[in-house]
């Protein structure tokens, strides 16, 4: 089983923030294959099941970002997962907006929902999907708040591509692994408890 898992914070007023990018494209992949995000029995996590490249999972927890990483353990015990065939999305506002990077393994980077996964899995050998979302065009004091907010209008005229090419690369991932992700998407010209 590969699992794919999309980082966010649940509920409406987070839905169109930078911070759930990650659980965006998870979103948008599974509709992409007609699957139907439904709650997981005995984990706070909605999840579905995909029918190609062998059996393809895909998850977003229900916790907020801090707190991710107990609902990506229990689907990888519950469903006899190994970390090699697990691929997480989320943001990265060390990227530039738009900007793709795979990784096969790595820190946090500063990401609570990364290090949060990290931490319950005790272990950074995972594969993870970032999805550059910029920094703010003037010095902020407060970079949660950035993340937290909803896309500018110009954002969210190219949300849409960034989002198909990021499902794309999922879908190459589960096909063709990470290492095939990282030579198409990490190219130079690719651009591909608490909310925080």
């Amino acid at each position: 089983m590969k699992l794919i898992v999309g980082l966010g914070n649940p509920g409406l007023l987070y839905r169109n923030t930078r911070h759930n990018i990650g659980s965006a494209v998870v979103k948008a992949f599974a509709q992409t294959h007609r699957v139907t995000l439904r709650k997981e029995r005995g984990v706070p996590a909605v999840s579905g099941k995909l029918n190609f490249s062998g059996n393809v999972m895909v998850a977003v927890p229900l916790t907020f970002m801090n707190l991710s990483g107990g609902p990506v353990r229990q689907l990888c015990e519950k469903y006899a997962v190994s970390l090699n065939d697990l691929l997480v999305v989320y943001d990265d506002f060390s990227l530039e907006f738009g900007v793709l990077r795979v990784r096969p393994s790595g820190s946090a980077g500063g990401h609570n929902g990364v290090r949060s996964v990290i931490d319950c899995l005790q272990s950074q050998d995972f594969h993870r999907l970032r999805v550059g979302i910029g920094r703010p065009d003037h010095p902020v004091s407060d970079m949660a708040r950035y993340v937290l907010a909803a896309f500018n209008r110009q954002e969210r005229v190219e949300l849409k591509g960034i989002i198909d090419k990021a499902c794309a690369c999922c879908e190459m991932w589960a096909s063709e692994g990470v290492e095939k992700c990282m030579n198409v998407f990490n190219g130079r010209n690719s651009s591909s408890g608490s909310p925080e």
